[in-house]
């Protein structure tokens, strides 16, 4: 996770602690290769430490932002998003949250 963290953002980080899993079949009419498959999501609670925000080296990552969470509401985004703040809001002792639709959002 950190490995990952600093290759693709340059930011430093050490875990605090694992949030939960977010696991969901994708039907084949909602995927966007059209065949059905899983997405397993693990979700980590991070504490930046350092480094410095910039694009990966390798191209994949081409303009890394922060975004403050009360803007992430307004952005277009993964449902996975929507769960891993869920995770991170009600850290629930189970480490699931319900599932939302893809391209869904959870309201709170």
């Amino acid at each position: 996770m950190t490995r990952e963290l600093a290759e693709e953002t340059g930011l430093d980080g050490v875990v605090e602690r694992l949030l939960g899993v977010d696991s969901r079949v994708i039907p084949a009419h909602e995927a966007h290769s059209g065949v059905e498959h899983q997405n397993i999501g693990i979700f980590y609670l991070v504490r930046v430490t350092g480094g410095r925000l910039r694009a990966e080296s390798s191209g994949a990552t081409v303009e890394p932002t922060w975004t403050p969470i009360s803007e992430i509401a307004y952005l277009r985004r993964s449902s996975l998003v929507d769960s891993g703040l869920a995770l991170a809001q009600t850290l629930p002792a189970t480490g699931h949250v319900t599932s939302t639709p893809v391209g869904g959002l959870i309201q709170h």
